[in-house]
């Protein structure tokens, strides 16, 4: 047992850079987002949105997923999703980080923690889709509550778009997300940005996937 508690301690001193691994988006007081303070969330938006989901839901698994989904970006760090030049180097950098988990964990805790992340990486079950629609969604959430000076140009466009595709499964998480987005088109159109070149922009990104 005090192996196995060695493990731990030490992929905790490990995981605790995700509380200084800073993400694309920043907060409403100006400060930018830890990787950590975005999958506390995205655990309390499973929480708020589990029972309005249609198919029957493993609650615990969804959970789990959430903590560790992101869980690889203590090795690899943060990449934005639009940054599609760097997709194959996030991919490399994010396998070799989680088997390094797995190796490091070893026994029934880094194989519990390899197979969530491989599960939700393939979005292939309910619970799978549910964490990769909230991981999105909550993204959108955050930058509607940050200064607009805040966001890249592209995103103007990018974040009309770029939850879609992954919320058609339930019809409650479809909702909820145009619900966020209209919030993002009611913040540009305060903020003074072209929201019918935001569209048209969007559009075209939509079809390009």
């Amino acid at each position: 047992m005090e192996e196995e508690f060695s493990r731990i301690l030490q992929f905790l001193h490990i995981a605790e850079k995700l509380k200084t691994e800073l993400r694309h988006s920043w907060l409403s007081d100006g400060r930018q987002e830890s990787v950590a303070e975005h999958t506390w969330r995205t655990a309390l938006m499973a929480i708020l949105l589990g029972p309005y989901l249609k198919n029957s839901t493993n609650m615990e698994k969804v959970l789990k997923m959430v903590i560790i989904h992101d869980i690889v970006e203590a090795e690899a760090g943060d990449v934005p999703a639009f940054e599609e030049n760097r997709k194959e180097e996030k991919i490399k950098n994010e396998r070799k980080a989680i088997e390094n988990i797995k190796k490091m964990l070893g026994n029934n805790a880094g194989d519990e923690i390899y197979g969530l992340w491989q599960e939700y990486e393939s979005s292939q079950t309910t619970e799978s889709k549910f964490v990769k629609a909230l991981d999105r969604i909550e993204v959108l959430i955050q930058h509607n509550e940050a200064d607009i000076k805040t966001w890249d140009e592209i995103e103007h466009s990018f974040n009309m778009v770029s939850s879609d595709r992954y919320c058609g499964f339930d019809k409650a998480v479809k909702l909820f997300n145009e619900m966020v987005k209209k919030d993002t088109l009611e913040k540009l159109e305060t903020c003074g940005i072209d929201v019918e070149k935001a569209k048209s922009n969007a559009v075209r990104m939509r079809d390009e996937k």
